[in-house]
């Protein structure tokens, strides 16, 4: 099934759900069992729950609540990112975003995960919704209302 790219449906059916656990970036050179392996021309960074980097001896710094968006967006989308970003931002909270093939991945400060599922949610309201319009709009993705 393709994903989505309306910016409106993506934002209406955006279902944030919070992953148990807590996950922390490391780099190393060892072979552990990683949620995410981004290979950067520095080293190689990896996502892991934060049990397996303890468990590894493994440094760290910070820890994160990780947050999927159930709604499937398709990696074409447009203005996904920014609306999430925004919002976000606005409340004053850090956001990585890491892109699968069926949905996007959130990584949040844990200690604001519990704040940002509630702006995530916020946005899927449809009063809140006009906000993504307004980011695309803002984008160039949309021509303004008359």
């Amino acid at each position: 099934m393709a994903g989505i790219t309306d910016l409106d449906a993506l934002l209406r059916d955006l279902s944030p759900r919070r992953r148990e656990g807590e996950f922390v970036y490391v780099t190393t050179g060892s072979e552990v069992p990683a949620e995410v392996r981004i290979v950067e021309r520095e080293g190689v960074t990896l996502v892991l729950r934060r049990e397996t980097a303890e468990d590894h001896g493994l440094t760290y710094e910070g820890t994160f609540g990780w947050i999927t968006l159930e709604v499937h967006s398709s990696l074409e989308a447009v203005g996904l990112t920014a609306a999430v970003a925004t919002a976000l931002a606005r409340a004053g909270i850090s956001c990585n975003l890491l892109a699968g093939f069926h949905h996007d991945h959130l990584l949040i400060p844990a200690p604001r995960v519990d704040e940002a599922l509630a702006v995530l949610k916020d946005l899927s309201k449809p009063a809140a919704r006009g906000f993504g319009i307004t980011i695309a709009r803002w984008l160039g993705l949309t021509a303004p209302r008359r």
